[in-house]
């Protein structure tokens, strides 16, 4: 598991025809990527059947893989799976996500590792 960060502060201004704004790019795939959103409650501990980002936009939880030890995330940060990894999620006040699964994610490529 590892646990990226696409805050407003590692982001690259953009101002490209009249813009001004903040981008945070997160990842790129030539194959196929399933992307979804998921609101509050848990998601069981199970094994990740294709790689997986989790990307954190509104709320925390907590994630955890093979171990049990959990880790506490937030808005603005990434977790990441890879194929095979077991994991789990859960929130105790709400967490919204959306879900990237694609047999090509390479999180590393665009964000910055989380110090944990």
């Amino acid at each position: 598991m590892e646990i990226y960060s696409f805050k407003k502060s590692v982001g690259k201004r953009i101002n490209q025809f009249h813009s001004d704004f903040i981008m945070s790019r997160v990842i790129n795939t030539l194959k196929p990527a399933h992307i979804g959103c998921m609101e509050n409650g848990v998601i069981g501990f199970h094994q990740a059947v294709i790689p997986q980002l989790l990307i954190i936009v509104n709320g925390k939880g907590s994630v955890r893989s093979n171990n049990e030890e959990y880790i506490e995330v937030q808005a603005g940060e990434a977790v990441f799976w890879t194929k095979g990894e077991w994991h789990e999620t859960k929130s105790e006040t709400g967490l919204t996500a959306i879900v990237i699964e694609s047999e090509e994610l390479t999180p590393g490529s665009f964000m910055a590792l989380t110090p944990r």
